[in-house]
């Protein structure tokens, strides 16, 4: 699917199916693209969505919310959505591959 392989910034959100315990074949969906901006985890399961954060080939992974940042967390993608992180501390950005992760506790 072209948009959900593209990295579009706009009001635009990709919700797909899965078989249900098919978190592999999802993973594998997430990461085939050649972008790693931004992605997001809805689930009632707390070790699935850690679990699936690690996995995710994006500079930040939203659980239960989307697009709610600290503005003082580090920000950037993966391949080709950035190299390094804004107000990241770590150094040099070609060796580093930081991962921030946003969690609502509550579930939506």
């Amino acid at each position: 699917m072209y948009i959900a392989r593209e990295e579009s910034f706009g009001p635009v959100m990709v919700i797909s199916k899965f078989k249900n315990g098919d978190v592999d074949g999802v993973l594998q969906r997430a990461n085939s693209t050649e972008y790693g901006l931004a992605s997001g985890v809805f689930t009632k399961d707390i070790s699935k969505a850690l679990y699936i954060s690690e996995k995710l080939e994006a500079g930040t992974v939203f659980i239960n919310t989307y697009n709610k940042t600290d503005v003082a967390a580090p920000f950037g993608g993966f391949k080709q959505s950035g190299f390094g992180k804004d107000l990241g501390k770590l150094f040099p950005p070609s060796l580093i591959s930081h991962l921030t992760v946003q969690i609502n506790e509550k579930i939506v």
